[in-house]
């Protein structure tokens, strides 16, 4: 009865295998399936309103509209650039925070004389320089895939480019954890360091999760 059903309805199958075929944000994916699967059952209605009798008007709605396979690699270029202004967005909004933290954390410990929180503190300094270059690189990235992309055309490989900015910076965010993990155990300051560690943490997880995202969905086919 479940496979009669399926065979009945093409364009829920149509609708099903699109939803496979594509990766991307889930709210944009949601929103663009919703908006397919309006305008087939529209072209279906259209169909059957000038007389063409059901399966055939869902057959030709989808014909009108291309197979899955034409037109997944326009869908998928879309998503691409949403999930890399996702990404981008996640690193611009992150870093910043984490800049600010590892300053307070190394301003503050200027004055005392341990050696290892001091080192893992200008390691955490260095690469706040690391998180701060791949912040510029977010913010261009979503100028570029913004109010740009209705002058100039996205350079195909942004994406790409986006999600190895991300993972380099969740790299970072992860080492720098590690060294604030370490200056906390053994500096008389932890207060103001755990914070910053735990920050630093839950920034890694945002940011390697979207880089992860977004390297998947540069390397489907767009074209």
């Amino acid at each position: 009865m479940n496979a009669a059903g399926r065979q009945a309805d093409p364009v829920e199958d149509y609708v099903t295998a699109l939803t496979a075929a594509l990766h991307g944000p889930a709210r944009v994916k949601a929103r663009m399936i919703e908006e397919i699967h309006g305008g087939l059952a529209d072209t279906v209605t259209a169909h059957t309103r000038a007389g063409t009798a059901d399966p055939r008007a869902a057959h030709r709605a989808i014909k009108e509209f291309g197979t899955v396979d034409e037109i997944a690699p326009g869908c998928q270029r879309e998503l691409t650039i949403a999930q890399a202004r996702h990404t981008a967005r996640a690193v611009a909004l992150t870093t910043p925070f984490l800049v600010a933290c590892w300053y307070l954390a190394w301003t503050t410990g200027q004055d005392q004389p341990w050696a290892l929180p001091r080192v893992a503190q200008l390691l955490a300094v260095h690469l706040a320089g690391v998180a701060g270059v791949a912040a510029l690189l977010a913010a261009a990235a979503l100028a570029v895939t913004g109010s740009l992309a209705r002058r100039l055309p996205v350079p195909h490989r942004l994406p790409l480019a986006v999600a190895w900015t991300g993972t380099t910076a969740s790299v970072a965010m992860a080492v720098a954890t590690l060294a604030l993990a370490t200056a906390c155990v053994l500096a008389a300051n932890w207060p103001l360091l755990a914070p910053a560690g735990a920050l630093a943490a839950v920034s890694h997880a945002v940011v390697a999760a979207s880089a992860r995202a977004c390297r998947r969905c540069a390397r489907l086919r767009t074209t």
